[in-house]
């Protein structure tokens, strides 16, 4: 009919599902045949009778629509920029109530997960800040009180401390490396391999396939952890072969096999370590890293959590074979000490993430290293940490252990 519009009726939208009230009928209105018709109906009145769902449920599309384009243009970004913008709607996702965001999910945007949010957060920085903080001088009548709260928290055991007036210790980071008493600790003369330090066992036994458990269920590369085989001299290596495994560059000697023990350091243990057998170091090798948690809560949660933390490997050999002890650190615990080695710097920024650095201790006049006696000190964390040993011992090494066990410093671990 002539004067009547022939326009042709709007489709649904192809980025997304057509709406459960969209219909032919619904889009041609009288009048013009234009859905914003000024005629007899008008376009509010339209939305509300054409579209009842929408009245019941009370949720917008065209919001969704415009969320859509907007996430279309997020996926052309970079991926820092890509980051930078989706990382205030992923901390908004786990903190507001649950499904308070779930609208979101409806329109193709996903948070970014919980481990990758937390490995972005900047422990390193946050780490040296605290450690600045530590050195700070408290005043006299602060101290007390400050310390009495940590001892509450964290249930330290301060008659056990060398020096037990809290007005001695002039700041937080000489009451975190607190000395203790000679008779506190004495070491176990009867098996072979001690605790190194105060802690909770996390997991022990034999290392199989080249993997090392973190926790029961959780494991690491033992290659990864401990770095690649390097060709130099003074390591505590026998010669690589072309197709031999790491697990058989470590063994050294005919039938012995590979063990290794996780002891976690909680912030009120006694945070100084020692030698855990007689032995000597002939070599160390530093890993610059995270320094994410290393609680055991942590641990399950993040795989290979010890390999991407900051640590400090010490390698060198006992009466049966290898044996290595390496200092693990972890959030606020960037600081870690090794006594005999003052050119160890840890959590400094001149160091990229990655990479390591190896020093020797062989020299031409010392032609076999640091020789450690059983119980001896050895070095010291700030605030807690993780011990890992892993050494090489005959078929018939058991240790005297159960998982999640507490332990102190010259405990016995395990003896033929």
């Amino acid at each position: 009919m002539p004067g009547k519009s022939t326009l042709p009726l709007p489709a649904p939208c192809p980025c997304c599902a057509p709406c459960p009230s969209w219909s032919p009928q619904a889009a041609a209105m009288p009048g013009t045949g234009s859905m914003r018709s000024t005629g007899s109906e008008s376009w509010r009145s339209w939305a509300w009778t054409s579209r009842p769902s929408l009245l019941a449920t009370g949720r917008l599309h065209f919001p969704q629509l415009a969320l859509r384009r907007r996430l279309g243009q997020l996926s052309c970004m970079s991926k820092p920029a890509l980051k930078l913008r989706s990382w205030p709607l992923t901390v908004l996702y786990y903190l507001l109530p649950l499904g308070a965001l779930r609208p979101l999910s409806r329109v193709g945007w996903r948070p970014v997960s919980r481990v990758a949010l937390y490995k972005s957060v900047p422990t390193r920085l946050l780490s040296r800040a605290w450690g600045r903080l530590n050195q700070v001088e408290l005043p006299q009548w602060l101290r007390r009180p400050v310390y009495s709260l940590y001892i509450w928290t964290f249930g330290v055991n301060m008659k056990e401390a060398a020096v037990e007036d809290l007005h001695h210790y002039r700041n937080l980071s000489e009451f975190f490396r607190r000395k203790l008493k000679p008779q506190a600790r004495p070491v176990c003369g009867l098996h072979s391999v001690i605790s190194p330090s105060d802690g909770k066992i996390l997991n022990f036994g034999q290392v199989k396939n080249c993997e090392v458990e973190q926790v029961k269920g959780v494991t690491y590369s033992l290659e990864s952890f401990l770095g690649p085989r390097t060709p130099a001299e003074d390591l505590p290596f026998p010669p690589a072969t072309p197709h031999s495994s790491f697990r058989s560059q470590l063994v050294t000697r005919e039938g012995n096999e590979l063990y290794h023990c996780v002891i976690y350091l909680a912030p009120g243990d006694y945070h100084c370590f020692h030698s855990p057998t007689d032995w000597t170091v002939s070599h160390r090798r530093h890993f610059p890293g995270s320094l994410m948690s290393v609680n055991p809560g942590m641990a399950r949660w993040i795989k290979e959590l010890f390999c991407h933390n900051e640590r400090v490997v010490l390698t060198g050999d006992w009466k049966h074979g290898f044996f290595s002890l390496t200092a693990v650190g972890a959030t606020n615990v960037g600081s870690i000490r090794i006594y005999f080695d003052r050119d160890l710097h840890t959590n400094s920024p001149r160091y990229s993430k990655g990479s390591y650095n190896d020093f020797s201790f062989v020299t031409h006049a010392n032609k076999e290293g640091i020789p450690m006696r059983k119980g001896e000190h050895l070095g010291e964390f700030n605030l807690g940490s993780t011990i890992v040993l892993i050494f090489e011992a005959p078929k018939d090494f058991n240790f005297k252990l159960q998982a999640g066990q507490k332990i102190r410093f010259g405990e016995a671990l395990g003896s033929l």
